[in-house]
């Protein structure tokens, strides 16, 4: 696919990663083809040569960001990658030196306590519950794209509560979050996480979480 004609290409550069962003068109390609479309841009090979893998690398289930066996990066190392799609939109994002997630969440209004108490810290819920019902909407979404972003991004661990997870407050952060409460199992990782709020068409936040 030209993803140049297709969509529109952002660059985190400091992050070190770029990604794509689809939407509004009534047929929307594949995820695998757009991955691989994007790929092939930023490395210069073949989208037909690209290989992805849609397996944990530890225990083999179809979970966390997508592997990359080939192409490799200039290093010899492999790339990171992950895509999200919600409706008529994709996020798709690559990177050659830190590991990454994306995560994309529809709006709103009210998602219900039960959900609420389960998805966000009680910072967060407390934060939330000060904000107007049509802010908080898209707030409550940005927040759920950044934890299912870093979940993907970390791949295969146990189990974490997304309660026990505190965020800054989008709109608060200027777009660029940060875990602010983490929990044992992300050891000092969590100092390194830094999430990019990325503007996708339609009632939708999107959200690509960097480690490093």
């Amino acid at each position: 696919m030209d993803i140049a004609g297709d969509g529109e290409l952002i660059e985190l550069e400091e992050a070190g990663a770029r990604v794509l962003v689809l939407g509004g068109a009534r047929r929307q390609p594949a995820a695998d083809a757009v991955l691989r479309g994007l790929i092939a841009e930023v490395s210069g090979v073949p989208a037909d040569d690209v290989e992805l893998v849609h397996a944990c690398g530890v225990c083999g289930a179809r979970h966390g960001r997508v592997g990359i066996p080939y192409p490799l990066t200039a290093s010899g190392a492999s790339w990171f990658a992950d895509i999200a799609v919600s409706g008529d939109a994709t996020v798709a994002a690559v990177a050659t030196r830190h590991p990454l997630g994306v995560g994309m969440e529809t709006a709103t209004l009210d998602s219900g306590e039960v959900i609420d108490e389960a998805a966000f810290h009680a910072s967060e819920r407390a934060a939330l519950a000060e904000l107007d019902p049509a802010r908080r909407a898209l707030v409550r979404a940005t927040l759920w794209a950044r934890k299912t972003a870093l979940l993907r991004a970390v791949g295969h661990t146990d189990f974490i509560e997304p309660s026990r997870l505190a965020l800054s407050i989008p709109g608060d952060d200027g777009g660029a979050g940060r875990i602010v409460r983490s929990v044992p199992e992300f050891g000092s990782v969590w100092q390194q996480v830094r999430f990019h709020d990325i503007a996708v068409p339609g009632n939708r936040a999107a959200s690509v979480a960097v480690i490093g």
